[in-house]
């Protein structure tokens, strides 16, 4: 190939790539917040195995539970 092929090649796959993570930080803090709350109130391990589930899936139970009250 000649030497603007290679450059061609080199730039095609180039894109700006935007991240809007301000939604992951209040997410990950959400998470980390619902791990705290339910890890203090643990008293064996699989309180705290648990806690860690519920921790981690509380988003889709409030969502579950929030269409469920819409009657949805």
């Amino acid at each position: 190939m000649s030497k603007d092929g290679d450059s061609f090649i080199k730039f095609q796959h180039a894109e700006k790539i935007v991240n809007n993570s301000g939604s992951n930080a209040i997410y990950g803090l959400g998470i980390i917040g619902a791990l705290i709350y339910f890890l203090q109130r643990a008293d064996s391990f699989w309180a705290v195995l648990w806690g860690i589930v519920k921790g981690v899936f509380w988003p889709a139970v409030l969502v579950y539970e929030a269409l469920k009250g819409l009657n949805l």
